[in-house]
């Protein structure tokens, strides 16, 4: 079953026919690759962090991990998660289906560098049975993002990236 508020919001940016419901769940990096059939490093990942007591939303590849101190330099405190018991109150979304399209009003949303090198990208769409497909572009366009930045590790190695 789509998620209306997210069907509505990429429906408004001409993307909701990127939407593809799966009969299994995609809640983990893991489950999303071998349901979409792509490798789990373009599988976008909505994490959401508690910075100066609010929400701040951050998307990134699938194999990157967060570094604190690459966090530390974008966000001037170390990265502490949303508590998942708090995800749905405080985002809008229930974990597993977490996912950068109509959260709660003034929360940002930032892109992480670690997606820029796929063609297409394929965050939640709003609860774990459904994603998206986007290039990175049309994933800055819909999320309403704020920007880009770098806040991950790993993925540089694994791919050949010298950042």
């Amino acid at each position: 079953m789509l998620n209306d508020k997210v069907y509505n919001w990429l429906k408004n940016k001409g993307l909701a026919d990127r939407l593809t419901e799966h009969k299994e769940t995609i809640d983990t990096v893991e489950h999303a690759a071998m349901r979409i059939g792509c490798t789990e490093a373009e599988i976008a990942k909505t994490l959401s962090f508690i910075v100066d007591e609010q929400p701040v939303i951050v998307v990134m590849a699938g194999d990157g991990r967060v570094n604190s101190s690459k966090f530390k330099a974008q966000f001037h405190t170390k990265p502490h998660m949303v508590p998942r018991e708090q995800v749905e109150e405080l985002i809008g979304f229930q974990p597993g289906g977490v996912c950068p399209f109509g959260v709660f009003e003034g929360i940002p949303i930032w892109l992480d560098v670690s997606m820029k090198r796929f063609d297409y990208v394929h965050p939640a769409g709003g609860n774990e049975y459904t994603s998206v497909e986007l290039t990175p572009d049309e994933l800055e366009k819909a999320s309403d993002a704020v920007g880009w930045c770098d806040v991950c590790k790993g993925w540089e190695t694994i791919a050949g990236y010298d950042i």
